[in-house]
C-alpha cells in the first residue's frame, strides 16, 4: 500500500510537469501578477515582524547585507546585459527577470527597515521618515517597470544603503550620535561611488548620458536625509523603548523593579489618557526601559511637561537624564519622579540627549481626598 502511493504520487508529479511548462508558469505568473506580489508582500511583512528580533544580532544584518548585495548585483548585471556588454544563453534567460528579483530584494530591505525604525521611534516625531519608508515598501509592489531604469534603480540602491549605515555603524561603535550618523553618511556615499565606478569602466557612454542626473539625485537624497536627522524626524535608531508607565513608586527589587499603581477599572482602556489620583504630597515616578545593543551606551532623557491650559501649549518642568548600557533584550530600566504634581495633563518623552523622541506617555494628574488602592506590578 506504502509503494502504491509513493508511485501515485510520482505519477500525478509527472502529469504536472507536463501541464506547468516553462511557458505556461510564465503565462500563469503574468496572468495573476499583482495577487502573487501582493500576497507576498504582505506574508513578508507579517513574517519579519514575527521574526525579526534584535537589530544588533549578526543574524538579521547578515539577512539585510545579502538583500542588498542581492540587489546590487542585479543592477549590474541586468545593466551590463541591457547595455550588450554581457551576452549569452543563460544571461538571456536570466537577465529579463532581475527587474523582479530587485523589486523582491528592496522589498525584502524596505520591509525590515519599516520594522526596525517603527520600533525605535515615536510616531509623533518621526511620521515623516516613517511615512518615506513605508511609501517605499507599498510602492514597491508597483514599481516593477521602473526597475528598467537605471537612474531609478541606482536612487532607490542608494537609500537603501545610507538607511542600513544609519544603524549599522552605532552597533559596530557602540555608541550613536551626529559624528556616527556623518561617518555613516561618507560611508554609503563611498559605497555608491564604489558601485557606479564599476559602471564607468564598463559602459562609460552610458554613464556619461546619466551623469549629471545621477549626482543631482545622490546628492538630494545624501541632503534630505541629513536635513531629516538633524531636525530629529529620523528616529534615535538602534534604540528602542520597550515599555513605559507612570506609578505611585518605583523600588529596586531581586526580580527587577517593583511599581505600585492603581487598580484600574476594564473601561479605563477606553480613555485617551492614563489618570493618576493623588493627595496632593506624594511624588509620581515614570518608569521607561530602553533597549540598546550590546554594550552600547549613551544617555536617556525624562522630559516632564504640563500642559498649560491658559496658553494651551504644553511647557517643560524638568529634563532628567542618566546614562544607559545596552544589551539587554527587555532594555536597560530606570526611573525618575515628579514631586507634588499640580493636578491636570502631564506628559513624559522619553528621548535622546540630543532630543530624538523614543516614545511619549501622558497622563492626567487628578487630586483626591485618600489615596486609590493600589496593587504591585513586578517590572522585569
Amino acid at each position: 500500500m506504502h509503494v502504491h502511493n509513493v508511485l501515485s504520487i510520482i505519477y500525478i508529479g509527472m502529469k504536472l510537469s507536463e501541464y506547468f511548462t516553462k511557458e505556461k508558469i510564465i503565462e500563469l505568473y503574468e496572468r495573476y501578477e499583482r495577487q502573487v506580489t501582493s500576497a507576498g508582500f504582505v506574508f513578508g511583512f507579517v513574517m519579519d515582524n514575527l521574526t525579526l528580533r534584535r537589530i544588533d544580532l549578526l543574524i538579521e544584518n547578515i539577512v539585510l547585507i545579502t538583500y542588498v548585495a542581492v540587489a546590487g548585483a542585479s543592477i549590474v548585471i541586468y545593466n551590463l546585459w541591457e547595455y550588450g556588454r554581457l551576452r549569452g544563453r543563460v544571461a538571456d534567460v536570466v537577465a529579463p527577470w532581475l527587474p523582479l528579483v530587485m523589486q523582491i530584494a528592496f522589498g525584502a530591505l524596505f520591509s525590515g527597515y519599516v520594522v526596525f525604525y517603527s520600533r525605535s521611534g515615536s510616531l509623533v516625531a518621526s511620521w515623516p521618515f516613517l511615512f518615506l519608508l513605508a511609501f517605499l515598501l507599498v510602492g514597491n509592489e508597483f514599481f516593477r517597470k521602473r526597475y528598467q531604469q537605471l537612474v531609478f534603480q541606482i536612487s532607490i540602491f542608494y537609500i537603501a544603503i545610507f538607511t542600513f549605515t544609519i544603524f549599522f555603524l552605532p552597533v559596530v561603535f557602540r555608541t550613536l550620535g551626529p559624528v556616527v550618523f556623518i561617518a555613516s553618511g561618507l560611508l554609503s556615499l563611498a559605497l555608491i561611488a564604489g558601485f557606479l565606478y564599476v559602471f564607468m569602466h564598463a559602459m562609460p557612454a552610458r554613464m556619461q548620458q546619466y551623469r549629471r542626473l545621477l549626482a543631482a539625485s545622490i546628492g538630494g537624497i545624501y541632503a534630505a536625509i541629513n536635513i531629516l536627522y538633524f531636525t530629529n524626524v529620523i528616529p534615535p535608531i538602534p534604540l528602542s523603548l520597550k515599555d513605559a508607565g507612570a506609578y505611585h513608586s518605583v523600588t529596586r527589587v531581586a526580580d527587577g523593579y517593583s511599581a505600585m499603581g492603581e487598580d484600574a477599572p476594564w473601561y479605563a482602556i477606553l480613555r485617551p489618557y492614563e489618570i493618576v489620583h493623588t493627595t496632593g504630597e506624594e511624588s509620581i515616578y515614570f518608569y521607561s526601559a530602553v533597549f540598546a545593543p550590546t554594550r552600547l551606551s549613551t544617555v536617556i532623557v525624562h522630559e516632564w511637561q504640563y500642559f498649560d491650559e491658559r496658553a494651551k501649549r504644553w511647557t517643560t518642568r524638568s529634563r532628567i537624564s542618566f546614562p544607559i548600557v545596552g544589551g539587554r533584550d527587555g532594555g536597560y530600566r530606570g526611573y525618575t519622579l515628579k514631586t507634588a504634581p499640580e493636578p491636570g495633563r502631564w506628559r513624559v518623552n522619553v528621548e535622546t540627549n540630543r532630543g530624538q523622541l523614543l516614545g511619549r506617555q501622558t497622563f492626567r494628574v487628578e487630586r483626591v481626598a485618600e489615596t486609590p488602592v493600589l496593587v504591585e506590578k513586578i517590572l522585569e
